[in-house]
């Protein structure tokens, strides 16, 4: 069967805006790593066991991602295309080998969670917009929406769901995850309570239109992503691994620096 890539991404910058209800807004802009991706793939299955993931995984089938994508999608299809779905799902499991490291601000789940909607799409012919499967995956993750359009460098606001693409070279990253587990919504929390001070919309719009290459020259680590410090009050150990000239991704634990631009 044909192996579909699931690409890693980082933030070149992340600020907050502010809040909606619950959740912070952000201005971020995300670029695809090239050389860091997930394979998918399905695979057929010897009998109807349900909905089934077949890699290494550290969550259960239902906090999958993946499986959360399969719910959304279920969704938003008429009934016909909802039973094709379900029947592919009942001879087909989904194969996933996973390079992308967990906990690690990379995007990894959202990008095989998008990976999975455009594959069952495309297999399936669905006809569905890039528009419809992201308005399905950003109930999955912030994160998805920018997987599904398949940007190489994109401005991302609101939280997640508004995706403007950037034009600008792809630039090639040395991404460096130490083995630390960090939790989204403790460093969220821990910035709100501790750190926050959102940017303003001239800043916001500055940010947007500034290339990657000049904001990674002209900012350090803690002024590119406002994540940074409140990952670094909750994980002290983090700062042993920070290394000059590298940049925080996410929530982290990821570093990552530009190796060179590319021809």
């Amino acid at each position: 069967m044909k192996l579909y890539k699931a690409y890693a991404k980082v933030n070149i910058f992340l600020k907050i805006t502010g809040m909606r209800g619950d959740y912070h807004e952000i201005v971020s802009r995300f670029m695809r790593v090239d050389s860091l991706y997930d394979e998918l793939s399905f695979v057929a299955k010897q009998e109807d066991e349900g909905f089934k993931i077949i890699g290494e995984f550290s969550c259960t089938t239902e906090q999958n991602t993946i499986y959360k994508a399969y719910l959304a999608l279920l969704k938003i299809l008429d009934k016909e295309s909802a039973d094709l779905l379900k029947n592919l799902m009942s001879r087909y499991g989904v194969k996933v080998d996973k390079r992308i490291p967990a906990f690690a601000g990379l995007g990894g789940g959202s990008s095989d969670g998008a990976t999975f909607l455009k594959m069952c799409n495309e297999v399936l012919h669905l006809g569905l917009s890039q528009n419809e499967l992201a308005a399905a995956g950003v109930k999955v993750g912030a994160d998805v929406p920018f997987f599904i359009y398949g940007y190489d460098s994109a401005n991302v606001s609101g939280i997640g769901e508004v995706v403007e693409e950037f034009k600008e070279p792809l630039l090639d990253f040395e991404v460096f995850t130490p083995k630390l587990e960090i939790s989204t919504p403790k460093v969220y929390s821990l910035y709100r309570e501790d750190f926050y001070n959102p940017v303003d919309g001239f800043e916001a719009d500055r940010l947007k239109k500034t290339p990657s290459l000049d904001i990674l020259k002209n900012m350090s680590a803690d002024e590119a992503n406002d994540l940074f410090k409140p990952a670094l009050q909750e994980y002290k150990e983090l700062k042993n691994y920070y290394r000059h000239g590298y940049y925080f991704s996410g929530s982290g634990s990821s570093f990552f620096r530009v190796k060179e631009r590319r021809k």
